[in-house]
């Protein structure tokens, strides 16, 4: 079962105060809000249920907040679709960015980055019983599921099975149902992202397979020139350093036979 908020909250308190303890700054938070985007709509990273979030980049957030100083009621969290998120960045409609918002040169021209947090690969999610498939070499001649405009799926065609047959839905909900039923062989995106899909149905029977195939790092976006750099990364740290980190990943992936690779945790780098 998936944990709520409220323990997140808890969790990432108990690390404020150890670093407040420890001569570390806990912020200068003075009351305003903490302006957080995060994605709303994918399964064990960023999802609302009701009133709450759930998910691996949500509890970091949650974390780094409270690293920050910041109490629970002074979190806004704002809704960051992928396409939205330098321009949520640049016109300050936010303060920070945490959705698997992969760091590039392209992007760090435009808004900074703190971290990595997490890197992630492109992989392949496969039914349980599936014994045909253990890389994307093994796709040709089977049905492949991507969400449409996906470049990942265009990747396997050109670099690992020529003979693959690409199938593009609106959502990975709708790959998932593809899936489950049988119309396609396996769905492909970053792993923690596959992992997260499986976990919010255990009983479907999913698995990740074929060991990540490229490599994503996954930054917290901040406003150029932003001042909360450094702390943030220092934040990162202490949640690799104290646990936390790896029992996020845990949580979010629960019944999914999924493991981080081994690039994980990462050494977070600094402000790009």
């Amino acid at each position: 079962m998936k944990r709520s908020l409220k323990a997140v909250f808890a969790l990432a308190s108990v690390g404020a105060m150890v670093l407040t303890a420890c001569g570390g700054q806990s912020g200068d938070s003075d009351g305003e809000k903490l302006r957080i985007g995060t994605k709303f709509d994918q399964p064990g990273l960023g999802l609302k249920k009701g009133e709450e979030l759930e998910g691996f980049d949500v509890d970091v957030a949650t974390y780094i907040a409270k690293q920050l100083g910041y109490e629970d009621e002074q979190i806004e969290w704002v809704e960051a679709p992928s396409e939205q998120r330098e321009t949520l960045l640049q016109n300050n409609q936010v303060d920070m960015i945490v959705a698997t918002y992969s760091i590039t040169d392209e992007r760090a021209e435009v808004v900074d980055f703190a971290g990595p947090y997490f890197i992630s690969g492109q992989d392949l999610l496969v039914r349980e019983d599936e014994t045909r498939i253990d890389g994307p070499q093994d796709l040709n001649g089977l049905n492949l599921c991507s969400v449409s405009g996906s470049t990942s799926a265009a990747r396997i065609k050109e670099d690992f099975a020529e003979e693959v047959q690409l199938i593009e839905q609106p959502g990975y909900s709708e790959c998932l149902r593809f899936l489950t039923g049988g119309e396609v062989d396996a769905v492909t995106t970053d792993d923690i992202i596959l992992a997260g899909l499986a976990a919010e149905d255990e009983e479907a029977g999913l698995k990740v397979v074929g060991n990540p195939f490229s490599e994503e790092r996954y930054g917290v976006g901040i406003p150029q020139g932003s001042d909360k750099c450094e702390e943030i990364t220092s934040a990162i740290e202490e949640m690799i350093e104290d646990g936390s980190w790896a029992e996020f990943i845990e949580v979010n992936t629960q019944g999914v036979e999924y493991t981080p690779s081994g690039l994980n945790p990462p050494s977070p780098e600094g402000c790009a």
